[in-house]
């Protein structure tokens, strides 16, 4: 899960609060792809645990449509499910399913407000962010109280790296009477322009004083702030006590994987990894730190997460660029691969993970020349963030 997805999270998980989940996907779900040629096949059913509550609610709303597609309190149900699961897992045709549910309104002209922002939230979950902001336009235009359309036209935005807009779409979300969010919204965008530590203090301060969902999430977002201000203990803290509030919380998790790799700390990274296989990303860090310290499970998680990789594409995802590029650059040891992937997923999100992976994919293949808008981009926005200053010391 990207920024991006994580800072929408809060609506939506609020939404499905009810619902405690825990499922899995097997190592080989990404292995067969099938291309019917009735596009009403149902190619695959995507598994549960046999303990897994949501999996009664998500079998009780798919009878409500069956009976009635057009039962509007059901099918937004169903996509906001959907949509907290693929998020969890990783696994972008969840996002299938929910724009299944939503099928009577995804193309209508008088589709209701909380359709729109799921439709938005599908399509920045995909990258299809210049989608996401224009049906997020329409969304305020005709609901302008809508805090979670302007939350997430702020993020869209600020992956986008088009700050003074995002500034202005946070505004209104305090204005609407959601500070905790609104001071998350600014502070995202002072910590990736210079100001890291000072926003990194006012949330800190601010989140101690908020509870549940809220406080969870603004907790994992201070374990970021924390590392581009150069406090590695104080990120791992803040990871840790996110993970305590929420186990399933698979960015936390693999934003702290991604510290424990960069202190060589590989047995924590692959204890941390270990048993999330069905996420795309924690395989991914859990194969780079079995790789890096002669683990010998490293080539099987390799081959896996390759296998997915390659199913992936043949299903047209693009969701998983950077991902990609860090398993070419680390795991299939084709730097200029990797600098390919990089390239296309930096012309669509800006990121620190994005430059950073930019700048060492560059390096590997000894092209420095195609870093130069990562290189740009840091120059402009005045970026802190130590692993990003280390590979630009590397690329140069």
């Amino acid at each position: 899960m990207d920024r991006a997805s994580r800072l929408t999270f809060l609506g939506l998980a609020a939404a499905v609060a009810t619902a405690l989940v825990v499922f899995g996907r097997s190592a080989s779900s990404h292995a067969d792809v099938v291309a019917p040629l009735d596009p009403a096949t149902v190619v695959t059913t995507l598994p549960f645990a046999a303990n897994d509550s949501r999996r009664r609610e998500i079998a009780e709303l798919r009878r409500v449509l069956a009976k009635d597609a057009r039962d509007l309190r059901a099918a937004v149900a169903l996509a906001r499910l959907d949509v907290v699961l693929s998020r969890e897992r990783a696994d972008p045709r969840y996002l299938g399913h929910a724009e299944a549910a939503l099928a009577p309104w995804w193309s209508a002209a008088d589709a209701p407000p909380e359709v729109l922002v799921l439709r938005a939230t599908i399509e920045q979950s995909l990258h299809d962010f210049d989608a996401a902001l224009a049906t997020l336009d329409r969304t305020v235009a005709i609901a302008p109280g809508d805090v979670q359309a302007w939350l997430t036209k702020a993020t869209v935005l600020t992956v986008r790296a088009r700050y003074a807009e995002a500034r202005d779409a946070c505004a209104t979300v305090e204005g609407l009477g959601a500070p905790l969010a609104a001071l998350v919204c600014t502070a995202q965008i002072d910590s990736l322009t210079g100001h890291a530590r000072d926003a990194h203090d006012r949330l800190s301060a601010a989140s101690a004083r908020a509870s549940g969902a809220e406080r969870q999430w603004a907790v994992s977002v201070l374990g970021e702030m924390a590392l581009r201000a150069g406090d590695p203990a104080a990120a791992e803290a803040h990871f840790r006590m996110a993970l305590d509030m929420d186990a399933k919380d698979a960015y936390s998790r693999g934003a702290y994987a991604d510290l424990l790799l960069d202190a060589g700390r590989f047995a924590e990274a692959i204890s941390l990894s270990s048993d999330q296989e069905s996420n795309d990303g924690l395989l991914l860090r859990l194969a780079i730190a079995e790789k890096r310290s002669g683990a010998e499970d490293a080539a099987a998680h390799a081959a896996a997460l390759g296998a997915r990789f390659d199913a992936s594409r043949a299903r047209g995802d693009v969701v998983h660029r950077r991902e990609e590029a860090r398993y070419w650059l680390e795991l299939a040891g084709d730097p200029s691969r990797a600098l390919a992937l990089a390239k296309a997923n930096f012309d669509v999100q800006k990121e620190p993970w994005d430059v950073r992976v930019l700048l060492e994919a560059a390096a590997a293949a000894r092209a420095p020349g195609e870093a130069q808008a990562a290189i740009a981009h840091v120059e402009r926005t005045s970026l802190e963030d130590p692993a990003v200053a280390q590979a630009l010391g590397r690329l140069r």
